[in-house]
């Protein structure tokens, strides 16, 4: 037990070296409270444990994170079902998150893809979709940030290729965009 502490805290500790990582947490940050703040949404998206992420970090938006508030408008692709298994069954796993983005997204809204591995093929095809659409692109990424790198405007990377350790600190990373966007704009 207290090696997987260790290995946590190690990582943890990493990512505060990061001085770029910690200013792109900064810019992410600017730009989700700038879309808020212009009445525009945020859409998320992830598979696996980054599916639960993405529901994890819309909800904390929609319902409240610390504090009482007004909700921000925040939407988990990941939770219709309905949609994604017919979409998937009926045209393409490939392109379930695009084909929502396309619904869904307009200018000024920002779509945040979350992957460990940062390769996922439908995030890709979302964030090609959405910078098609003019909808601002951010990543959080792990190992190297993968394929999707090159398709944030912002790119969040955790460096490890754990997939446990970069989904621990993806969830502080959201926490903490939660927590800045309450104290900001709540």
């Amino acid at each position: 037990m207290e090696r997987y502490f260790k290995e946590a805290i190690d990582l943890l500790e990493k990512v505060l070296r990061e001085q770029t990582m910690i200013g792109t947490m900064r810019e992410t940050v600017e730009a989700v409270k700038d879309c808020l703040r212009n009445g525009n949404k945020l859409l998320i998206a992830g598979n696996g444990g980054s599916a639960a992420d993405s529901q994890h970090f819309a909800a904390e938006l929609m319902g409240k994170f610390l504090k009482e508030r007004r909700p921000f408008a925040a939407v988990a692709l990941t939770t219709d079902t309905s949609m994604l298994t017919a979409w998937s069954n009926d045209a393409s796993f490939e392109t379930v998150f695009a084909r929502q983005v396309e619904a869904l997204g307009k200018p000024g809204d920002v779509f945040i893809a979350i992957s460990t591995s940062g390769n996922s093929k439908n995030l890709v095809a979302a964030l090609k979709k959405a910078k098609e659409l003019g909808l601002r692109t951010v990543g959080l990424l792990g190992n190297a940030g993968g394929a999707m790198k090159e398709l944030c405007d912002l790119a969040v990377i955790v460096p490890d290729d754990s997939t446990p350790r970069v989904q621990q600190v993806h969830e502080i990373v959201f926490h903490a965009i939660c927590e800045e966007v309450e104290r900001e704009l709540a």
